[in-house]
């Protein structure tokens, strides 16, 4: 009789065989794209076609050489044999790979493309079951296999230590070991792919139609970021051409932020994809200029809106001028003043864009004309009609009633002239507001020499899509989306115009003054009233004993969320009371017992505490890196950068201090509450002050 060791040995044996098997074929094809590429630059086609099929096939050469080591699969589904395969009550045929072995990896990889795979990608749609399929409704899979690696592996089929087999087909369920030590394997470098481990629910997210915008509300450990990121993934592949023609975006909070989640999607095999804050998308200038608090409220407030469309269209004016003359040869040809003013209004209703708006002011004027010497001479050629376009009377006349001019300008002028600025707000702000408007320095001479805020870029953004729509992408996935204020949303939603967003965010982590309270409010402001909203509670990272203490401060926020939960009973939380003055000697023995531990430590701290912090660090002989150091084995961080980064040990130091330093009426305790999430291992709050939760 075979023992179970021998047998999982012997299967083993037989699974590190397919996976050289498959690293041989990979080679094959990483070769043959290049063979490819050769021979598709000497096809015999136009130079569009060849130009065309050229860039694709460079396209493919590069994804494949440039795919991260690391194993080729991490599941397989046995599917139902053929005598199995009829149909099933309510659910219909079983699916057409009945009777076969599936692998599931990050790619597709097979020796032939008529053959059948040797791996099968996991956003292929057979590949749902695995991610899908129970006990209840096996979705025709008999066994789902689950594949451990040795940590950090490179592929090497040596790394394969361990299998688990779930029998569906008997109704067998059970709780997999190697999907909890991934979740729980130390955090140390980059942020890491979820393929292996994607869970039901958040697999129903990954796998919305293009068309849908998704808003994921995500209590802390729930894998809202990984979801977004595996969705822009599923996107790409499954409608390559429509999204590569409008383009992806990745909108993160920071560079920080962007640095630590850079590695996923390339794990994936996908590689291009822009990923950016959205101050680095609207940037028109450097920011050189500051608000102070109350006219950075007042910019980002959605009221601003409807203050600059006004600031812009009170250059519009109809009746600039009286009749306009514009000759022709030896005649004159002429449009009365009222026609003229019909026009420009007409145009106005429409509100199209400024510039275009401008533009169908002058094709009717010229329009007009056409119909008058039609009717005197007979047709007139599209030369004509151009020399009429380009005839200095009308271009004269537009520059009276609807001129030229950059965003810039409006802006400078609003901020720069009480007079405009008390036009263009009146009935929408109040006087303490306009008075928050103005430079408060010395006003420049020219929007030239202005010094722009934060904020007055966003304005910047907002009067351009007035003048023209910007760029739009096929989609957007939006992280820490509840910072957001309403016009950096608007910023957002013209550029999603004609696509669909991926909205992710924590109300509870809300940090910024104009942070959102409802996400019904935030997806207005984005476009997307109607969009649903989907809460993720069930935490797979944060400990049980780190959540408790989250949940404590969650009932402090003015949020309307629920209460996360966690399904992991590990970890730990430690209390560490510091006498006055000890807090940094605290911090220090802190982290040396983290040290005794696996991954990453950070210390956390208020940001005018960190270069103190770094330096007791340092007296104590332990290097410390700052966040932008993913692999870093410590870290200190400021509290206001490290939102939707992960340690794996986390020292908190001085909650009360990170509270405070948000300023009176701030969001101190959705910062503090940030802070205490980061840990997915171990969290120690050391303090010499009262606690504030």
């Amino acid at each position: 009789m075979t023992s179970p060791d021998s047998a999982l040995q012997h299967a083993l044996a037989r699974e590190r065989a397919h996976h050289d098997h498959c690293r041989t074929a990979l080679a094959a094809m990483v070769d043959g794209a290049r063979e490819h590429v050769g021979t598709g630059e000497d096809v015999s086609a136009s130079g569009a076609d060849a130009e065309v099929l050229g860039h694709r096939l460079r396209s493919r050469a590069k994804e494949l050489r440039e795919l991260p080591e690391g194993p080729l699969f991490f599941g397989r589904l046995d599917f139902a044999g053929p005598d199995t395969a009829g149909d099933r009550p309510g659910r219909g045929p079983r699916p057409a790979a009945a009777g076969q072995a599936l692998c599931i990896g990050r790619l597709r990889i097979t020796e032939d493309p008529a053959a059948p795979p040797l791996v099968v990608d996991w956003r292929a749609p057979v590949s749902r079951a695995f991610y899908q399929a129970t006990a209840a409704d096996p979705r025709g899979v008999a066994v789902r296999r689950r594949f451990g690696w040795a940590p950090g592996s490179r592929g090497d089929s040596a790394d394969l230590t361990g299998l688990e087999d779930e029998h569906l087909g008997r109704g067998e369920s059970r709780t997999s070991d190697i999907v909890a030590r991934e979740i729980e394997r130390p955090r140390v470098g980059p942020m890491r792919d979820i393929a292996a481990t994607i869970q039901p629910e958040q697999d129903d997210l990954v796998r919305a139609g293009l068309t849908a915008t998704v808003c994921v509300q995500g209590a802390p450990g729930t894998g809202k970021t990984a979801v977004g990121l595996h969705r822009a993934a599923y996107l790409l592949y499954t409608h390559p051409q429509r999204i590569r023609r409008g383009g992806l975006l990745i909108l993160g909070p920071n560079p920080t932020f962007l640095s630590y989640i850079a590695e996923v999607l390339p794990s994936l095999g996908e590689t291009g994809v822009r990923q950016s804050t959205l101050p680095q998308e609207i940037a028109r200038h450097p920011v050189t200029g500051a608000d102070d608090e109350r006219a950075a409220a007042v910019k980002h407030d959605a009221r601003m809106a409807e203050v600059l469309r006004r600031a812009l269209y009170a250059r519009v004016a109809a009746d600039a001028a009286d009749c306009l003359a514009v000759p022709d040869g030896s005649y004159r040809w002429r449009v009365p003043a009222d026609e003229l003013a019909r026009i420009v209004a007409d145009v106005r209703d429409e509100e199209a864009p400024y510039t275009v708006g401008r533009e169908r002011v002058r094709a009717r004027i010229v329009r007009h004309l056409q119909d008058q010497a039609e009717r005197r001479s007979g047709p007139r050629t599209g030369a004509w009609v151009r020399r009429m376009e380009r005839a200095r009377p009308v271009g004269a006349y537009l520059d009276s009633v609807w001129p030229r001019v950059r965003p810039e300008e409006v802006l400078a002028q609003l901020l720069g002239d009480p007079d405009v600025l008390a036009r263009a707000a009146d009935g929408l702000l109040d006087d303490d507001e306009r008075k928050a408007l103005p430079w408060t320095a010395r006003t420049p001479r020219s929007w030239r020499s202005a010094r722009w805020s934060a904020a007055d870029l966003v304005l910047l953004d907002e009067i351009a899509g007035l003048l023209e729509h910007p760029r739009g992408y096929g989609h957007i996935v939006v992280d820490e989306a509840q910072d957001l204020s309403p016009m950096e949303c608007r910023a957002i939603a013209r550029r999603a115009a004609f696509g669909s967003l991926t909205v992710l965010g924590d109300l509870a982590q809300g940090t910024t003054p104009w942070a959102a309270r409802s996400w019904r409010t935030a997806l207005t402001h984005l476009g997307r009233p109607d969009a649903a909203v989907t809460s993720l509670t069930t935490g797979f990272r944060v400990p049980r004993a780190v959540v408790g203490l989250a949940n404590r401060l969650l009932e402090r926020l003015d949020v309307d969320v629920p209460p996360a939960r966690s399904l992991r009973g590990d970890g730990e939380l430690t209390m560490r009371p510091a006498a006055p003055g000890k807090v940094g000697d605290a911090v220090v023995d802190a982290v040396r017992g983290a040290l005794a531990g696996e991954g990453s430590v950070a210390v956390i701290a208020a940001d005018a505490d960190v270069p103190r912090l770094r330096g007791a660090l340092g007296a104590a002989g332990i290097e410390a890196a700052g966040p932008q150091v993913p692999g870093a084995r410590v870290a200190v961080v400021p509290a206001s950068v490290v939102k939707g980064l992960e340690y794996d040990h986390v020292v908190a130091v001085e909650p009360a201090a990170i509270a405070e330093a948000e300023g009176p009426g701030g969001r101190g305790l959705h910062r503090l509450y940030v802070v205490l999430t980061r840990a997915v291992s171990r969290l120690d709050v050391v303090h010499g002050r009262p606690l504030p939760f």
